[in-house]
């Protein structure tokens, strides 16, 4: 499989993202780029998931349908052709870094997928259903992650 490289002008890998994004801040989403995407890609998914939440993944963005010739998406705007979906807190679109006040830092994917065919979901996805459907679409993928914490 081939390899998107996904990075942020707002933070870099594995570095912490910046008050403006998170649930405490502004809460809008950082801006992202990322390399083009492979021949024969259907579409692009961009996916944003806390692993160390108390009770399991937790989504905080999930946009499909998003046109494979884009390179990124401006702060707070929806990738162009991108369909948002409901992320955790049961909004639509970006829900940025909350983690409970005391917990640590807590680490969030950025995922990137550019898919062979465009992908089914249901209709409140979890961070599983969209990792098991992106599975066998996956043509390139792409990671970026950044933490955050609440004192």
């Amino acid at each position: 499989m081939t390899a998107l490289q996904l990075t942020s002008p707002a933070f870099a890998d594995h570095a912490e993202i910046p008050r403006r994004h998170s649930g405490e801040g502004d809460d809008v989403s950082p801006p992202l780029a990322w390399t083009a995407a492979p021949e024969g890609t259907a579409e692009l998914l961009l996916l944003c998931e806390d692993p160390d939440a108390p009770r399991g993944s937790f989504l905080h963005w999930l946009v499909t349908g998003i046109d494979p010739w884009t390179g990124g998406v401006e702060e707070g705007a929806l990738p162009h052709g991108g369909k948002p979906w409901p992320n955790g807190f049961g909004r639509l679109g970006w829900g940025g870094p909350m983690p409970p006040p005391g917990h640590g830092p807590h680490r969030y994917f950025f995922r990137l997928y550019a898919l062979s065919h465009p992908v089914r979901l249901p209709e409140r996805p979890t961070v599983d259903a969209v990792h098991g459907a992106v599975r066998d679409l996956q043509l390139a993928s792409g990671t970026l992650v950044g933490t955050y914490q609440r004192m």
